[in-house]
């Protein structure tokens, strides 16, 4: 668990006196290093899941304040959001029902949180990226309100120097500009955990990064982001740009972000990381140190680290380590960060043991990754993965390519189940988690497969709001089974039970895809997209997606009634005719508040805007659409009592 007791406001005294006590942390760390003082001999595994918290209706609810005072649970924790929590499993020594103990403990932690959240009217589901969530739910008042987060959303602004820019392109393309941090919120992962030696953990870093990208191509879970089409693992591609510290300057200098996979092989010990990061990355957050470690290491005891600790949590490899003590005694780990949460526990465990199992077995394999495997191989797999999932083709070792699929049915799983066997784990448990990732990737059924399929099997069925809610209701149906994805039917729209709840905000039932015109534009061509499109609005923005203004069907019949006062219609253009400043709404206005506003400024339609810039419409028959459905579903309940 990540420190929250973190002051803002660093002077630069402060933040001397702290990059002071760092390298005062890793001079310590070298001398443990030299003189064997790390626990070594044993192998732990352990795990941190977290997860969304619901409504009703199956949209983001900030519940996390009152799930932490009504679980009081030791072992969960705060996330970014109010919308997220963690929870952090009890390290397992690695062998025998290592996996089935860690996997009871998470269905027992869950079912603590799903009964909490049930008490207080909410919901928990576990999924990469939660398909409902909204750019409304991505502001500041959805932050957990803790110095820690503050300060680095602070911390991360001010190193930009601007706002941040968001480009995914994968089936559809994102594109957003935001003014926060909170989009890292929209990711939740299953990060498993495996303890090793100092003297080997140059070469089992070096394993994880090479497995990294075949384990990540049969778990993806996170191909939607506010209803966009794009990764198999989104995740991945939104994590590193939100919270990319780096300015415009730094970027086209080619300079790494603070979310990276790296750049090369380690060669020699975990010092080689925890140095590049303090070369490469600028403080972002500091605290009083009242220890001095060498004075700790001189009088026989374990320094805690905090402060290099506290910097390398605010630097977010994909495999990242870990400095922790256990029973008095310090150790090393390697925490795997790329691994999504959900779709289920068996299937998270799954992955874990998939992970496990090539870490184990790989290392006594192959001596040196390094020399079987180039780093960019281990690098573009990895993106690769992200991108494609299961369809990726993947350069193993000694350059062989695969796809995904024959690599890990006819090369790694094998590898795996051997290097469980090795460490002497239960054969049932090998038995049951590595038949559920053979049996996933034998029929092509990821988690982000699974949710992909069923957007396009329910088509045009309801709108884009109710199949989100859709997938995710039918995600906490499924995942309430237990049963793995690759079982589990396609979402349907008639599983979305929310239908009250998704028409009580506009942005919950608006239009997004809008056909807008510009100031300049000639008259014409709004009278074109009316009549093609069959709408009677158009929203005209600036080139920075600004409303400036409206043209509506009555003010060009207006005008042609006129004849145009003599003028060629071609030298009309669209700011001579636009009604400035029109009635606009936010994502977040009522509906009832809506249709009252409509009645009382006598419009047909109401553009919604988010600081400023066009994001949706409403129109009279939008709302006539909602009524129908709403009456719709009130004549069936009222039948079937």
């Amino acid at each position: 668990m990540g420190r929250h007791d973190i002051e803002g406001a660093f002077s630069d005294e402060q933040l001397r006196n702290f990059m002071k006590a760092i390298l005062a942390d890793v001079h310590a760390l070298e001398r443990m290093l030299k003189e064997d003082r790390f626990e070594s001999g044993i192998r732990r595994i352990g795990a941190e899941q977290e997860m969304f918290l619901i409504d009703r209706s199956g949209r983001a609810w900030c519940g996390a304040d009152q799930m932490m005072k009504k679980l009081a649970h030791p072992q969960y924790t705060y996330e970014l959001a109010r919308f997220n929590l963690e929870c952090n499993l009890s390290p397992q020594v690695f062998g025998g029902q290592c996996l089935s103990q860690m996997e009871s403990e998470l269905n027992g932690l869950l079912l603590k949180a799903r009964a909490a959240a049930e008490e207080l009217g909410g919901g928990v589901v576990l999924t990469g990226i939660l398909p409902t969530l909204r750019r409304s739910d991505l502001d500041l008042s959805s932050m957990v309100q803790n110095p820690r987060f503050l300060a680095l959303n602070r911390a991360i602004a001010d190193l930009r120097g601007n706002e941040f820019q968001f480009r995914i392109k994968g089936v559809d393309e994102f594109e957003m500009t935001h003014d926060n941090v909170m989009l890292e919120s929209c990711n939740t992962s299953f990060q498993v955990h495996f303890q090793v030696g100092p003297k080997e953990f140059a070469e089992l870093y070096n394993v994880a990064q090479a497995i990294t990208a075949p384990v990540l191509a049969a778990a993806t879970n996170s191909p939607m982001l506010l209803g966009r089409r794009l990764w198999r693992e989104t995740r991945v591609a939104l994590f590193q740009q939100s919270v990319d510290g780096r300015s415009q300057a730094h970027q086209l200098r080619g300079r790494r972000p603070r979310v990276n996979f790296g750049d090369g092989w380690v060669r020699e010990s975990v010092l080689e990381i925890f140095r590049e990061d303090i070369a490469r990355f600028r403080l972002l957050l500091a605290t009083d140190i009242d220890e001095d470690p060498e004075s700790v290491l001189d009088r026989g005891g374990v320094p805690l680290l905090s402060a290099l600790r506290l910097h390398n949590g605010t630097v977010y490899r994909w495999n990242r380590p870990c400095y922790g003590i256990s029973d008095g005694k310090p150790h090393l780990r390697i925490e795997a960060r790329a691994l999504p949460a959900g779709p289920t526990v068996l299937d998270e465990m799954a992955n874990g043991a998939f992970f496990f199992g090539l870490m184990a077995a790989i290392s006594h394999e192959v001596p040196d990754v390094s020399k079987v495997m180039s780093f960019d191989d281990a690098k573009g797999n990895f993106l690769a993965a992200a991108r494609l999932g299961l369809q990726a083709n993947l350069t193993w070792f000694h350059g062989k390519e695969y796809s995904a699929v024959d690599l890990i049915r006819n090369v790694l799983l094998p590898v795996a189940r051997q290097g469980l066997e090795n460490a002497k784990v239960d054969h049932g448990d090998i038995d049951r988690y590595l038949n559920v990732i053979e049996e996933r990737v034998r029929r092509g059924r990821s988690g982000s497969r699974w949710a992909l399929d069923s957007v396009a099997a329910m088509g045009e069925k309801g709108t884009s709001e109710q199949r989100m809610g859709a997938i995710v209701r039918a995600t906490v149906m499924r995942q309430s089974t237990g049963e793995p994805v690759h079982t589990w039917e396609l979402a349907d729209i008639g599983e979305f039970e929310g239908w009250r709840e998704s028409y009580l905000q506009v942005g919950q039932f608006m239009t997004t895809d809008l056909f807008t015109v510009h100031p300049e534009d000639v008259v014409d061509l709004a009278a074109s997209l009316m009549d093609w499109r069959h709408i009677r609005h158009v929203p005209v923005e600036d080139n920075d997606g600004k409303l400036v203004g409206l043209v509506s069907h009555r003010t060009l019949l207006r005008l042609v009634g006129q004849g145009m006062k003599g003028a060629k219609s071609s030298s009309v253009a669209v700011k001579d005719i636009m009604k400035l400043d029109p009635v606009t709404v936010t994502t977040s206005t009522p509906t009832l508040e809506a249709i009252e506003l409509m009645r009382k400024q006598k419009v047909g339609c109401l553009p919604v805007v988010d600081a400023g810039r066009l994001v949706g419409i409403i129109t009279e028959r939008d709302l006539i659409r909602v009524a129908a459905m709403l009456f719709e579903k009130h004549l069936r309940e009222t039948q079937v009592e």
